[in-house]
């Protein structure tokens, strides 16, 4: 009988599978080939109804927020978010539960021939993100969830969880990021990301850029789908920092108004995310039912974020942030002067070199005493020495170290926080986010 141990080593083979597959980082644009993986499947992705969501930041904390309150309401859930921190078996939950590896191991052996099969039939074989959705489906159809709670990997129109039929989508703040792929414009990354809008469906739209307003409103005009707004059809009505989060309020389109809500999340931003997944719910379950204050209470207290502004240490407060493009560096920057008033920073910084390197550290730079600058374990992580040059002209040199490793960083950085009132922050890509936190948790 196999034990938990064999189910892990086989889930790094099927990693390894799929990591041999064309790179998440290098989308090929097309439906054709997952539309045809599920048409082979039986249709997996329509066993449910779904809430979809895009956008540049905030998309997981939203998913998250989203998939508590629905499941503190009685309904069964299952979730799709990515890319993971630490296993790739947090990107599928259900009931708020990553798979195991046992249970992804399972399913993953049972898409495979199908999988091959679309490799043998189309021009282009199937990509990692376009394989492991077809996981996604099967694991939530086999589990006989009330509602999907899906984000999209990048972009919106081509990604390949847009083949769903979504009921509510969500779009998060835009901003620039994988501009290579999605768009040289706030405005043209909209376009892509307004592609998961469906006909007749209700789409949520957190506070935008004035130029992406537009965009977004004309797509839902489009296709006949009712835009609620942030700021004109829900909203943070009051907010309150606190030493586990914060205490909110939220006006919600039905005209109601919860208030003194326990959401255990540091930040204006996740404030932000809150109401916007509160206003999803409302959206998923009416007409046939309205949202209940103490279900909401419990749900919005239940939540997590991993990886998300996340306290993992005392003595110095030690703090992970997964912001890995410059608009979530300064919402990073801004949470962090909200949740820690009076904490001086020193900063464990590792980012990916196709990222605007510069524009992540002039956003940090008003909130770090110094930085730490090194490398994580992605192929596609600056190395360190060109991340100081880089560093040091934003900083100055007296304000920068380099350290080769992630871990030595993360030391370094302790050692500069001498006094009681001396914190480390640890972010620049989702995955020294994910490395750090297998290091200190």
């Amino acid at each position: 009988m196999a034990t938990e141990t064999d189910w892990y080593r086989e889930l790094l083979d099927i990693e390894q599978e799929l990591l041999s597959r064309v790179p998440e980082s290098a989308p090929q644009p097309s439906l054709d080939r997952v539309s045809a993986l599920t048409d082979l499947m039986g249709g997996t992705h329509r066993a449910y109804p779904v809430v979809h969501l895009t956008g540049t930041n905030g998309k997981t904390s939203t998913s998250r927020i989203t998939e508590a309150v629905l499941r503190a309401h009685g309904l069964t859930t299952g979730g799709f978010t990515s890319p993971h921190l630490q296993s790739l078996t947090e990107r599928v939950t259900i009931d708020g539960q990553p798979l195991s590896a046992e249970r992804f191991v399972q399913t993953y052996r049972r898409v495979q021939p199908f999988i091959e099969q679309v490799d043998r039939t189309q021009p282009l074989t199937m990509s990692y993100f376009e394989a492991f959705m077809g996981v996604v489906f099967a694991a939530l159809a086999e589990a006989r969830i009330d509602v999907g709670i899906i984000e999209v990997g990048l972009g919106g129109a081509w990604d390949a969880t847009n083949v769903v039929d979504s009921v509510v989508s969500v779009i998060t703040p835009i901003d620039l990021d994988h501009q290579k792929f999605l768009g040289s414009t706030p405005a043209e990354i909209a376009a892509e990301k307004a592609g998961i809008i469906k006909p007749n469906s209700t789409v949520v739209i957190a506070r935008q850029l004035d130029e992406v307003r537009p965009v977004l409103a004309a797509r839902a005009a489009e296709v006949g789908a009712t835009a609620w707004w942030e700021d004109t059809d829900f909203a943070v009505a009051a907010r309150t920092p606190t030493d586990f989060g914060q205490v909110i309020d939220v006006r919600l389109p039905s005209g109601n108004t919860f208030s003194k809500l326990e959401l255990p999340l540091h930040g204006p931003h996740q404030a932000q995310n809150a109401a916007v997944a509160l206003a999803a719910a409302e959206a998923f379950l009416r007409p046939e039912k309205d949202l209940d204050l103490d279900l909401v209470r419990a749900g919005i207290a239940s939540v997590t974020s991993p990886g998300r502004l996340e306290v993992v240490g005392s003595a110095p407060l030690t703090v992970l942030d997964a912001a890995h493009n410059p608009a979530g560096a300064r919402t990073t920057a801004r949470a962090l002067a909200d949740a820690f008033p009076g904490i001086h920073f020193v900063g464990v910084v590792a980012i990916m070199g196709d990222k605007d390197v510069a524009g992540i550290l002039r956003a940090l730079e008003p909130v770090l005493d110094s930085i730490v600058v090194s490398v994580n374990a992605s192929a596609r992580a600056l190395p360190a020495a060109d991340l100081a040059d880089l560093a040091t002209q934003v900083f100055g040199p007296q304000r920068v170290h380099t350290e080769a490793t992630l871990d030595r960083a993360i030391a370094a950085a302790r050692q500069l926080c001498r006094t009681p009132d001396g914190g480390v922050l640890i972010t620049g890509s989702i995955v020294t986010a994910g490395e750090a936190r297998t290091l200190l948790v």
